[in-house]
């Protein structure tokens, strides 16, 4: 028999249309799930069953149904505030803090019409590629709890591969949602700069941090998306004069659709090949082959992209986030209650001479421009989304913050240069390990060019068969 978390986020959207099932019972079932699985997974920063119903009844009550994702939960990413429910931005100093409004991305969701149970798990204050930390219980991953769900958005990433939700938000600075997707079998959203007024990266340091949906399929994906720029329809209200080009959407049309022959680039080279010693993995290389041949099977052009080396890559990057760690708003004392790798970022942050970080803006601005050229003769570009397999929990090293950048940079080379070129990003599963773990694949696009990225991403989905599904033991 088929249980409601069974169903994909467009079918659940869809029952509720119909009044097949209500924002309360679904909200009930998600409720119980949280309650069964998420001591073993980790899924969870806070959970706020009283708060969800209430919220259930009133999306019944007072939001009208036209709004894109009534009655259908989600759980903030615990990096964004919602009032009256605490904030621990995954860190021990703010175990207390108790906001007394919500943020943007949070009053765009309630917007929409979603229903928030609560708070999904994230690292000390969003900085690593994965989601375990001092004072929080390890985020596993649902398809093996040895390894990791991946970071920033672990929580999220865990909890929709679980089935304790049909989808979420995350965000995304350097990888973000990709990293946690990709380690969990999801589609996950890097949208272009500009395109999420509530999360659009223009007022983060160097443009990079964005909001975006991680989902078990592309229609899904498109779905919150959607719902994410324009809470009442559109066209999205911006806060801003500049915002991303191209097709403003709605994209659930083309997720749904995934029509068209496009050229695509497949890259294999990152920009911190210069700095690290960055490898393939067999399992990442043979989730390449596989969209390869899948999407010249579709009739797409594909064309290997020759290497093009970015030697200043990494100083540049790595200025930007250790600057931006500097503004964490921790002194004193309470900075021993940090961890490590958060402390080194800060203090190295607050060290920077102001001369080095406008440097490396302007150098990664060129860098902007340069890969925006690179890319330009494509519709979209193909690279791995991870360069190994998911892992395992307590591989990354926690007292050396250098050893763990090093580590964190070898594991995901393919995502952070997305976020400085402002570009759209969508990763898709299409393999497997041979224990089982999902592998995916990354999708990059043209400036505004969402619209193609879930076109071919649906296409991808559909030839090789990866979503929808719950690991067997969920």
């Amino acid at each position: 028999m088929t249980s409601l978390h069974d169903h994909t986020a467009l079918e659940l959207h869809q029952m509720l249309q119909r009044g097949d099932v209500s924002p309360a019972e679904l909200t009930e079932h998600y409720l119980a799930r949280i309650e069964r699985l998420d001591p073993e997974v980790g899924a969870f920063a806070t959970v706020t069953p009283e708060a969800a119903l209430e919220r259930a009844r009133h999306v019944t009550a007072d939001v009208p149904k036209t709004a894109p994702l009534w009655g259908l939960p989600l759980a903030d990413k615990d990096l964004h505030l919602r009032a009256g429910v605490p904030a621990r931005f995954g860190s021990r100093v703010f175990t207390d803090f108790v906001p007394d409004a919500s943020d943007e991305l949070v009053q765009a969701v309630d917007a929409a019409g979603a229903v928030s149970l609560g708070k999904s798990q994230t690292p000390e204050f969003g900085l690593p590629s994965y989601t375990e930390g001092v004072g929080t219980t390890p985020t596993r991953n649902p398809w093996d709890l040895a390894l990791g769900a991946g970071g920033s958005s672990g929580g999220a990433a865990a909890a929709v591969a679980s089935g304790m939700l049909p989808f979420a938000p995350g965000s995304d600075g350097g990888g973000s949602i990709r990293i946690p997707a990709a380690s969990c079998g999801l589609v996950g959203v890097k949208p272009s700069r500009g395109r999420v007024p509530a999360g659009s990266g223009l007022t983060s340091l160097a443009g990079l941090g964005v909001a975006g949906p991680l989902a078990r399929t592309v229609a899904d994906a498109a779905l919150l998306l959607d719902g994410l720029i324009a809470p009442s329809g559109y066209p999205a209200a911006h806060r801003f004069a500049l915002r991303a080009a191209g097709d403003d959407g709605p994209f659930l049309g083309a997720a749904i659709r995934g029509e068209g022959r496009f050229q695509l680039g497949v890259m294999t080279d990152s920009p911190w090949d210069d700095a690290y010693d960055i490898a393939i993995a067999p399992e990442a290389r043979a989730a390449l082959d596989v969209a390869i041949e899948a999407l010249e099977r579709l009739g797409h052009g594909m064309e290997a992209m020759a290497p093009a080396p970015e030697p200043g890559y990494s100083e540049a990057f790595r200025t930007i986030w250790q600057a931006g760690a500097a503004t964490i708003p921790v002194d004193g004392e309470p900075e021993a209650l940090l961890e490590p790798l958060t402390r080194w970022l800060l203090a190295r942050g607050r060290a920077l001479p102001a001369r080095q970080l406008a440097e490396a803006l302007a150098w990664l601005t060129g860098f902007e421009e340069r890969v925006i050229r690179r890319f330009a003769s494509y519709d979209a570009v193909l690279t791995p989304a991870l360069a190994m397999t998911p892992r395992p929990v307590g591989w990354y090293d926690p007292d050396d913050g250098e050893r763990n950048f090093a580590q964190q940079v070898q594991f995901t080379p393919f995502t952070s240069f997305v976020n400085v070129s402002g570009l759209p990003a969508i990763t898709v599963p299409v393999s497997e390990t041979s224990g089982g773990v999902p592998m995916g694949v990354q999708l990059i696009g043209r400036p505004g060019g969402e619209a193609t990225l879930f076109s071919i991403a649906a296409q991808l989905e559909r030839r090789v068969g990866r979503s929808r599904r719950h690991p067997d033991i969920w």
